[in-house]
C-alpha cells in the first residue's frame, strides 16, 4: 500500500487501481470540529482537481478536491452519519471516498509523507 498527499491536504491510500481518499491531520486541525460532509455519489466520474465534496466545521467550510481522476466506487456512510470521525480518526475511519484510478500516472506528481510533512509545516 502506498500513501500520497496533495497540496490541498488530502491523503490517498493506493491499493491496486483504487485509492481511498480523506483529509489530512493538518486539514482537520485547521478546520476544527467537523460537523457536516457532502460526499460525491457512487458512480460519479471526476477529473483531477475537480470539487468532489465539501467539509464543514464550526468555523469554516472547505472543498474536497479529487486528488486523481477516476470514478467514485464507494463513500464512507459512517462519516456522513458521524462527521466527527474526520477529526477523531482522519487517516482511518474518517476516510471520505474510494476512487478507481483512470490515470495512475497522476500519482507521480503527488507528495510522499516526508514531502507533505515539510510542505504542511510551511502553510
Amino acid at each position: 500500500m502506498t500513501v500520497k498527499y496533495t497540496e490541498d491536504h488530502e491523503w490517498l491510500k493506493i491499493e491496486g487501481d483504487t485509492a481511498t481518499v480523506g483529509i489530512t491531520v493538518h486539514a482537520q486541525d485547521a478546520l476544527g470540529d467537523v460537523v457536516f460532509v457532502d460526499l460525491p455519489a457512487v458512480g460519479t466520474v471526476l477529473a483531477q482537481k475537480a470539487t468532489a465534496g465539501v467539509v464543514e466545521s464550526v468555523k469554516a467550510a472547505a472543498d474536497v478536491y479529487m486528488p486523481v481522476s477516476g470514478e467514485i466506487t464507494e463513500i464512507n456512510e459512517a462519516l456522513k452519519d458521524d462527521p466527527s470521525l474526520a477529526n477523531s480518526d482522519p487517516l482511518g475511519a474518517g476516510w471520505f471516498f474510494k476512487v478507481k484510478l483512470s490515470d495512475a500516472s497522476q500519482l507521480d506528481a503527488l507528495m510522499d509523507e516526508t514531502s507533505y510533512t515539510t510542505f504542511s509545516a510551511t502553510v
